[in-house]
């Protein structure tokens, strides 16, 4: 089966040995994301819903690179480092996923890899089969055949 590997051009990435998505058949796994701007720069310090949104902002990247949607994950996980703010995370969840509804794991733990880190999202995707457009369809049948009168 085919491997398909995404990169964000981040600096660990390399350093660390990991991609930011694979995608295997149409399955997608994205790696733990953080709120790290294009220059490497932490999106919305101190602002949790902030951060959520940045992070679910570079896994839809990797989504759409890897043939997905955000309509296509099936499972989130956020680790957060202050559990008592939980619903400024989830209202973006919320916000995003309202529709879908993933199982969603979120849990506190005692620190990121950053200072002021505050959400880390880990997101697997199930690709559905897109149906195609009629036209697209009648395209490659070509005309349809009348019946004799």
């Amino acid at each position: 089966m085919n491997r398909q590997r995404v990169s964000s051009g981040g600096p660990w990435e390399d350093r660390v040995g990991y991609s930011r998505a694979v995608r295997v058949g149409r399955r997608v796994y994205v790696a733990g994301t953080t709120a790290v701007g294009p220059g490497g720069e932490l999106v919305g310090p101190g602002d949790p819903a902030a951060q959520t949104r940045q992070a679910f902002a570079v896994i839809e990247r990797a989504l759409r690179t890897a043939g997905a949607q955000l309509s296509d994950v099936v499972r989130t996980r956020m680790f957060v480092t202050d559990i008592s703010r939980w619903e400024e995370y989830a209202r973006v969840h919320g916000e995003l996923f309202r529709t879908t509804r993933p199982v969603a794991t979120m849990v506190e733990v005692n620190r990121l890899l950053q200072p002021g880190m505050m959400v880390e999202v880990e997101v697997d995707a199930e690709v559905r089969p897109r149906r195609a457009s009629r036209r697209a369809i009648h395209r490659r049948r070509g005309p349809r055949a009348r019946a004799p009168s």
